[in-house]
């Protein structure tokens, strides 16, 4: 099923809402908010909006700060904001465009040319999102890659940070890989990491829960309100999962199949603490699964940072 784009209406006017509602809807999915606050709840929910038309001038919260936050946010950076709005003058717009507003239309506004509007920055919107999409999918295994779980990485850490959750992560090796390579091929090396990568999916069980291929045989699991007992077993999970695929691998030492081993690490996001940066919960990950390695490969070795 084709995507419906929706659209966020911000305006403390009930009538300019319904207004704009009633000439959108035909198109696209109508989501409204009539202060600043909800603006902000409703951006950053799991489902944003794809456009937001943001009046400035409300009561409380006006809209270039609603603006500012949104902006300032790696959540919802990327949603393009048009200014609605009564204030006119030329350097209200410039600072409007300068605060990061696609688009900038006065009142009273003109219906014809705010449907055209909001399609041409749709259809950008939706472009880009595509190219990004591409962008961001590992070429050889079809996951997503090292530059999307970066930025996965930053996005759940601050969605974390917000509501005082937990986090964690597991970084992932394929056993003896080098050897498999060296007397399989790197055909069927290139075949056995698109076999691992589809048994990491497969073994995640929750839709916020993601893997991404981190570079050459390494692997990332990115688990979004996860303590670190959590974590452990969603990691032994696809240690198992993988385990049980049974794919042969007479050259390795840790057993007669392709095995990997995991480095788990969570922590509890302290709202309080920004200092504390994703990075951490990454290199005790890392120094986790050093651990495992050491310890004889095919395991899970598990920390709290």
């Amino acid at each position: 099923m084709m995507h419906q784009a929706s659209v966020l209406i911000v305006d403390d006017v009930p009538a300019n809402i319904q207004l704009l509602a009633e000439a959108l809807k035909s198109e696209y999915r109508i989501r409204v908010a009539n202060q600043g606050a909800k603006a902000l709840e409703v951006a950053r929910s799991e489902t944003p909006p794809d456009l937001i038309l943001l009046d400035i001038m409300m009561p409380g919260m006006d809209g270039y700060e609603v603006c500012q936050q949104l902006k300032a946010d790696p959540t919802t950076s990327a949603i393009p904001i048009i200014f609605v709005t009564a204030k006119t003058s030329v350097d209200d717009e410039a600072y409007g465009l300068d605060l990061g507003a696609v688009d900038y239309i006065p009142k009273p506004f003109h219906l014809p040319v705010v449907r055209a509007r909001v399609k041409t920055h749709i259809n950008l919107k939706l472009k880009t999102d595509l190219l990004e999409e591409l962008a961001l999918i590992d070429g050889l295994t079809y996951i997503p890659n090292r530059r999307r779980f970066d930025q996965s990485l930053v996005t759940e850490w601050e969605r974390a940070r917000r509501e005082g959750q937990w986090l964690a992560l597991a970084m992932i090796d394929v056993d003896h890989f080098k050897a498999y390579n060296d007397n399989y091929g790197h055909g069927a090396g290139d075949d056995c990491l698109r076999q691992v990568a589809n048994a990491l999916k497969a073994s995640l069980q929750r839709p916020a829960d993601s893997v991404a291929r981190y570079g050459g045989e390494e692997f990332v699991l990115l688990l979004p309100n996860t303590d670190r007992s959590g974590a452990c077993a969603t990691a032994e999970r696809v240690r198992e999962a993988l385990f049980a695929k049974n794919l042969p691998h007479a050259h390795s030492d840790s057993a007669d199949r392709v095995t990997i081993s995991l480095g788990v690490a969570a922590t509890e996001v302290d709202p309080d603490q920004p200092e504390r940066q994703p990075e951490r919960l990454l290199k005790a990950a890392d120094e986790a699964l050093y651990q495992a390695k050491r310890a004889g490969r095919n395991r899970v070795e598990c920390v709290t940072v």
